[in-house]
């Protein structure tokens, strides 16, 4: 009997520590992270041309927006969903929850022109969810900074 209540216990912690050498369908190379209600980092910089991936890691449903008018000169527009502007993504997402990224999906931008690009969390703007990414002209690599607030 003991035997069994061992395999009981056993069993799923051998599970959860052979889940990294089987594979995972969650996704592990991103750039910025989603809690419950903030972005992690809240702060990313990068070279120009870099790829910036975000992962939402919660089981929220959340949303990557830019601030349109605080996006440097020339630059393009992003957000989840494929939108043109922050007005057609803030209009979808009341309509249909349209740029909705569930636990474990993606989205990817690229950052040609240097400069600073705040983005925010529809749902969650109000809670305080958002985050900047930083484009620098200089070679080098990605960094994270943590504001407190």
């Amino acid at each position: 009997m003991e035997r069994r209540v061992f395999l009981r216990a056993a069993a799923p912690t051998a599970a959860v520590g052979l889940a990294g050498c089987i594979g995972s369908s969650t996704p592990t190379d991103y750039d910025v992270g989603m809690g419950a209600k903030e972005f992690r980092p809240e702060t990313l910089e990068v070279t120009a041309g870099t790829t910036v991936t975000w992962l939402n890691t919660n089981k929220q449903g959340h949303s990557v927006t830019a601030y349109e008018d605080a996006l440097p000169d020339g630059a393009d527009y992003f957000a989840s969903g494929g939108f043109d502007s922050e007005q057609a993504a803030r209009d979808d997402w009341s309509d249909s929850s349209g740029g909705t990224m569930f636990e474990g999906q993606t989205f990817e931008h690229t950052f040609e022109v240097p400069g600073e690009y705040p983005y925010f969390c529809i749902p969650h703007e109000r809670g305080g969810m958002a985050g900047t990414v930083v484009v620098t002209a200089e070679t080098g690599t990605a960094s994270e900074t943590t504001t407190t607030n």
